[in-house]
């Protein structure tokens, strides 16, 4: 694969910024901030699968991003059974964002990666997240620099897995699907998607499900230096 590969393309959260870590850190503060007396763990044990299960109803178009927003922790206060108002999960929803991109944790061996793949190869983001919200995590955790072109659903105005995300950002990098690889989390949006339009794909699965769905897939970042 290394022969033909020219570009890589990375997604962002769940992949090289560590979302869930710095999602943790971010509610210990606005939640003690705000005076919400809850068990921090128990509330993130509801949450993340709550998150996961509004961001596929978000690629979907089934929810929209103020929705997502307000109904991610309106289920998640409810699932642990605490009482907070509209205008507080509101207040809190602007606060999460406020507060998101300044924990800045990267996974284990992301900046050994982008070093070692930045000689070989043309690197670029392909994400769904906010555009606003990407910027700063990369600008704030010093990764920005590595990448020539950054592709947000937000500007295309549809979000992966669907093609016409992932030709913008081949056409934006000026690379052919056959020279490309799109290393992600999630195997419908990241890895499918981008297998349908015929990139290359590299499955991180850094949770270790063992899936055997036929991709490459690897379970450290630093283990994509034996495919690149």
């Amino acid at each position: 694969m290394k022969d033909r590969i020219k570009h890589v393309f990375f997604d962002l959260d769940h992949t090289l910024w560590d979302f869930d870590k710095n999602s943790g850190l971010t509610f210990e503060k606005i939640l003690r901030t705000n005076g919400i007396d809850i068990e921090l763990s128990a509330f993130l044990e509801v949450y993340e699968p709550i998150n996961l299960k509004y961001w596929k109803l978000y690629r979907e178009e089934k929810v929209t991003k103020p929705a997502l927003r307000y109904g991610r922790l309106k289920e998640a206060f409810d699932a642990v059974k605490v009482k907070v108002e509209d205008d507080m999960i509101n207040q809190l929803s602007i606060a999460y964002i406020d507060h998101l991109t300044t924990f800045n944790h990267l996974f284990e061996g992301t900046i050994d990666v982008l070093n070692y793949l930045r000689n070989k190869y043309h690197l670029h983001i392909i994400t769904n997240g906010f555009e606003e919200a990407q910027e700063r995590k990369m600008k704030n955790a010093n990764i920005r620099e590595y990448f020539k072109t950054i592709t947000n659903s937000e500007m295309v105005g549809v979000k992966k897995p669907n093609p016409k995300i992932f030709n913008f950002a081949l056409n934006s990098a000026n690379a052919r699907p056959e020279e490309s690889v799109m290393i992600g989390d999630s195997l419908e949006a990241d890895i499918e998607g981008a297998h349908n339009i015929g990139m290359e794909t590299i499955h991180f699965d850094y949770r270790n499900l063992n899936n055997a769905n036929g991709f490459k897939r690897v379970t450290t970042l630093r283990s994509i230096k034996n495919y690149l």
